[in-house]
């Protein structure tokens, strides 16, 4: 029998098996739960510590309970929490401003995830395509293991029928190619197409970077065609490959580009960024939301923005990818039967599994949690590393520590 106060408030102890009693079944969280945590440093209730290399799947880049942001959040909390949308304010007005200066971007929307930023994005992208072409140019491509959210549209968008199984009927004028092939990019994207959208590096679907002539004759295909390309960043995006967003590094501008995840370091904001021309199709009343522009999130993106987006601070990220580069190779050259060579940029970093052990990185992923070492998968085939762009020579050195002890009880097993 639940313990309740006279207010109704449940009193018990939480454990793991709570999430079992109490909350949609949607995910399969690990046994510990975290309590506490600073920098890249967590502990959970035994008080048991972790080395985290997961940042929240790429979100909280400066770290757990970052001083800088705890104060920017605790000043505006203490001024303004909430505005409705018929009002402005000055936080989304200055993080919208730091974001223009910063990128190709001439126009901001600002949401809450970055499953919202793309379906705005879409949504911009067929609005444009219907009032300048026509009703018939309304086809969106992507890309077949691709991820950009869990809406029913975007995971429709996503090209990954696990995600979307039992859901159906799917929404209508969907494409999916394979990605890096850029004749099955010329097949697929023809008159009545209004956007292209992909990621720069695949992220769930096994950290693979895009091909630099890839994403250039995408952008050349549009162009010829009139679809907007679309960038989802949402996951490589603030500095996560060692620029402030990664097409800074691909020699390619998209139309529109959507952020997200270490965009508010886990306070949740999304952003969408395009021009002023195709931003004009969006008129009042078009689309919206509650919470966009919330001066608490766009407090603590412009942080995070006026943090990372610094010279010095990109300089250390590529730094740091360099030396977690080089741990994982030499891992994967001493263990040839478990890994293969590793791959992504920055600091998102996926090491693929060997044939051996194909289907094995998430038990690779808790064989480390139990020596203290947090990391991600993509997919059943990758493990994922996606640490803090905080994270220190000490860390690094301690990860690929902790990598070495798990493997050589996860090959003997």
């Amino acid at each position: 029998m639940n313990a309740k106060l006279d207010s109704g408030v449940t009193t018990r102890p939480v454990t793991r098996q709570t999430f079992d009693e109490v909350l949609v079944p949607t995910y399969a969280p690990a046994e510990m739960i975290p309590v506490r945590a600073s920098g890249l440093d967590v502990w959970d209730q035994q008080g048991k510590h972790y080395l985290d290399f997961t940042s929240g799947i790429a979100v909280s880049s400066l770290g757990h309970a970052n001083p800088k942001l705890v104060a920017a959040l605790t000043e505006q909390a203490n001024t303004v929490w909430h505005l409705g949308n018929g009002y402005t304010n000055e936080p989304v007005l200055r993080l919208a401003s730091a974001l223009i200066d910063a990128t190709f971007a001439e126009r901001a929307f600002f949401c809450n995830s970055g499953a919202e930023a793309n379906e705005a994005a879409l949504k911009l992208a067929r609005k444009y395509a219907h009032t300048k072409f026509g009703p018939h140019k309304s086809r969106i491509v992507s890309c077949l293991s691709s991820f950009h959210g869990r809406t029913l549209f975007t995971v429709s968008v996503g090209g990954q029928p696990k995600y979307t199984e039992g859901f159906e009927p799917l929404p209508p004028g969907l494409n999916h190619i394979p990605y890096n092939d850029i004749e099955a990019a010329r097949a697929a994207i023809t008159d009545d197409v209004a956007a292209v959208i992909v990621e720069p590096i695949q992220g769930e679907g096994g950290v693979i970077p895009g091909n630099p002539d890839y994403l250039k004759a995408l952008r050349e295909i549009c162009d010829q065609t009139g679809a907007l390309l679309v960038f989802d960043e949402v996951q490589s995006g603030v500095g996560r490959t060692g620029t402030l967003y990664a097409y800074e590094q691909m020699g390619v501008q998209p139309d529109i580009l959507t952020s997200a995840k270490a965009l508010g370091n886990g306070y949740p904001i999304g952003a969408m960024l395009t021009t002023t021309e195709i931003a004009q199709h969006f008129n009042v009343g078009a689309h919206g939301t509650t919470y966009g522009g919330n001066p608490l999130a766009a407090t603590i993106g412009l942080t995070v923005v006026e943090t990372i987006n610094q010279p010095a601070f990109l300089e250390r990220v590529r730094e740091a990818s360099g030396k977690i580069f080089a741990n994982l190779n030499k891992l994967a050259a001493d263990y040839p039967q478990v890994f293969g060579q590793a791959r992504g940029m920055g600091l998102l970093i996926g090491l693929p599994m060997a044939d051996g052990f194909k289907g094995r990185a998430k038990d690779f992923t808790k064989a480390c949690e139990k020596l203290g070492l947090m990391l991600l998968i993509a997919g059943p085939d990758v493990v994922r590393l996606a640490p803090a762009l905080v994270v220190s020579d000490e860390q690094i050195v301690e990860a690929d520590r902790l990598m070495r002890a798990a493997v050589a009880q996860f090959a003997n097993a």
